[in-house]
Order: structure tokens, then sequence, then C-alpha cells
């Protein structure tokens, strides 16, 4: 039996080297579609519960949302990061509660205190989905994930 859960995040981002509005600094409302797959347990009649899946992964989506996404080349971040210095909010801010778990692995490196993530690839669909499962895999039986962010949208199934 498969359950699934639905979480929404906000971010911004740009596409590096690309031609169209893309390159220029913008925003989304991203989603991400967690599907995944286990037996009925008999006592809950879940076969996972969905505020479970959500609890999970939110821990880790927290950094993806009200948040900057920044290829690790992009020349934007090191101004950014200096803006914060200036400002004071380099090493986060009283009111950002909103800390998800430390991501660094070979595909991004978030800073929750800045709410910042820098990404190896282009913060595609495709890409974000690479990422959310490299974060989830080990925590359920994923058997599908899902992107939307806009008109766009990538899916995988395991």
């Amino acid at each position: 039996m498969r359950s699934k859960s639905q979480l929404d995040f906000q971010y911004a981002h740009r596409f590096l080297g690309y031609e169209g509005e893309a390159q220029y600094l913008h925003g989304h409302t991203g989603t991400l579609l967690i599907e995944v797959e286990g037996e009925v347990d008999p006592r809950t009649g879940f076969a996972f519960p969905c505020n479970k899946i959500k609890n999970i992964a939110w821990e880790y989506l927290k950094n993806f949302d009200h948040a900057l996404i920044l290829q690790e080349e992009d020349g934007l971040l090191q101004h950014i990061l200096e803006v914060y210095k200036e400002q004071g909010i380099n090493d986060g801010d009283k009111d950002n509660t909103t800390l998800g778990l430390p991501i660094d692995n070979e595909l991004a490196k978030s800073y929750p205190e800045k709410r910042l993530v820098v990404v190896k690839k282009v913060a595609t669909c495709e890409n974000l989905l690479e990422i959310f499962y490299s974060l989830l895999k080990d925590h359920y039986n994923i058997k599908r994930l899902e992107v939307t962010s806009g008109d766009n949208a990538a899916y995988r199934e395991f």
C-alpha cells in the first residue's frame, strides 16, 4: 500500500547561462510530493502516517522555504554574503526560527541561519528532486517523488 503527502515551499533562484527570464533572480512556489510504500498497520490503518512523512521531510525542506538557492559558481553569492554581513544578519536573526537540519552533501550545502542553499547544479525541478531524494531516501521506502515549481514539474519513480 502507498501513502503520499505534499509539502509546499517558497524560494528564489536563477539559472546561470540561461537565455531568457530565468537568468534573473525570481521566485517560485514549489511543492514536493512524496509517495512511500509499506504494509498497512492494522492498529493505525496507515501504510505510513502522512503527518510522519511531513514531519521528517519538513526538517530538511525548511532549508528551502523562504530561501535563496544559488549555484556555487554564481557571482551573486559572494555579494549576498557581504550584504548579510554588513546588515548584521550573516549569523542569523533572532526572528529566523525556522532552521532546517544541516545539509552538506555532494549536491547541496545549506546555511539555515542565512536562509541560503548553495547547489552544485541549477535549481530545476529535476535537480531539486535529486537533492530531496538524497536527503530523504534513508527515512522512507520512497516509491515516487515529484517536484513542481510554477508551470514546471519533474517526477521519478523508485
